[in-house]
């Protein structure tokens, strides 16, 4: 964990110092957890894990039959009568 404080105080070495042993840091505020820092390289990790679970929701919702086949025109219809 890094501190605001040391945040300020060494910049983006501290960040750089912290990852190294670790594939994100949290950044505290006035002793409170605030923040997580990680690389682009982690970030990119997690959006494409992110990404793969949606994906894979959506095939168990094809699979057991959960969606509804329409126009565009019938969906906005039916979206507007849901408001």
């Amino acid at each position: 964990m890094i501190s605001a404080n040391e945040l300020k105080t060494r910049g983006v070495k501290a960040i750089e110092d912290a990852l190294i042993s670790e594939p994100e840091v949290l950044v505290s505020v006035r002793g409170q957890a605030k923040y997580v820092v990680m690389s682009q390289e982690q970030y990119q990790h997690l959006r494409e894990c992110e990404l793969e679970a949606a994906l894979a929701e959506s095939r168990a919702d094809m699979a057991a039959g959960r969606f509804v086949k329409c126009t565009v025109a019938e969906h906005i219809q039916a979206l507007q009568k849901n408001q």
